[in-house]
């Protein structure tokens, strides 16, 4: 019996998606190019496969009007590529792969908001020191686009919050029973607290969530913070850093975690897990201070 090479007849959606993106490489494309490598040589110098087939892939991806071909340069011309919206659509899709492989093949399925100090998990968050953010934006509070990295002062303190609501009803069934998730308002409102000395310092401070504009603005309006929340509930930056997720009540929360990122957009310092929410707000105080010390 012949082999089947494609599911193009198929009237399974599953099976129409997995015609253009099941190959494991080309996933792992569309991941990379999110974390913002362009370039044929940048992705074959991460992904460490050939040049015949990487350049495969993404002809295949171009066609698939995944990704598009976009020129940098003209002689010779050279071309970068980009997720086209069809590609960014595939983001969701790659968190909940790595949601699934952080929950049950690094842990053992439960259900966390945080992760052991000596997991693969933390490991691959701690190895975002030295990296750079890609450009991108996020909705703010007000449903503004904004830059997560400011560009007024050196750092920028970006802490990443399970879930924090006006109301206590608002919080998904069994929010205090799952293990890092209470005490985003406590962290929130402790960063409001030290937000003057963090000024002083060189930091803008901005707190990230997977929530809607909207739920965080009226959480920011009710706990009076004095400076923006931004909303992942696009996934941009969870996919550009590989951020760590779990879910609770049919939605993708971001991980407790803290990044303080320079104005080139240089990961400094990272903190994960973050297990004393009051006492992170204070390392990162600590970290600015520090790093803004270096720079006289």
């Amino acid at each position: 019996m012949a082999r089947r090479t494609s599911m193009e007849d198929s009237t399974c959606a599953v099976a129409q998606a997995l015609d253009v993106v099941g190959d494991w490489w080309t996933l792992l494309v569309v991941r990379d190019t999110a974390r913002g490598l362009h370039r044929f040589d940048e992705l074959q110098s991460e992904l460490g496969l050939s040049r015949k087939v990487l350049a495969e892939r993404l002809r295949l991806l171009v066609e698939a009007d995944v990704l598009t071909k976009v020129p940098y340069q003209d002689r010779p011309v050279r071309h970068e590529y980009r997720l086209t919206p069809r590609g960014r659509a595939l983001l969701p899709v790659l968190i909940a792969l790595q949601d699934w492989g952080d929950a049950w093949v690094l842990g053992d399925g439960t259900t966390t908001a945080t992760a052991a100090e000596t997991s693969m998990e933390a490991r691959r968050v701690h190895d975002l020191r030295g990296t750079r953010l890609p450009r991108l934006e996020l909705l703010d509070d007000r449903g503004e686009s904004r830059d997560p990295v400011a560009s007024g002062t050196p750092f920028t303190v970006l802490y990443c919050f399970p879930g924090a609501y006006a109301r206590p009803d608002a919080y998904p069934p069994g929010w205090a029973d799952i293990p890092g998730a209470p005490g985003c308002t406590l962290e929130s409102c402790a960063y409001r607290d030290s937000l003057a000395e963090l000024r002083a310092a060189g930091a803008t401070v901005h707190g990230i969530s997977t929530q809607r504009p909207d739920e965080l603005r009226a959480f920011a309006e009710t706990e009076d913070l004095g400076f923006p929340l931004l909303s992942e509930a696009e996934p941009a930056l969870t996919a550009a850093l590989r951020l760590p997720t779990f879910r609770a009540a049919g939605t993708a929360r971001l991980k407790r975690l803290t990044l303080v990122v320079d104005r080139e957009r240089v990961v400094r310092e990272v903190q994960y897990p973050v297990t004393d929410v009051a006492g992170g707000v204070e390392a990162a105080l600590t970290t600015v201070r520090r790093l803004a010390d270096d720079l006289t």
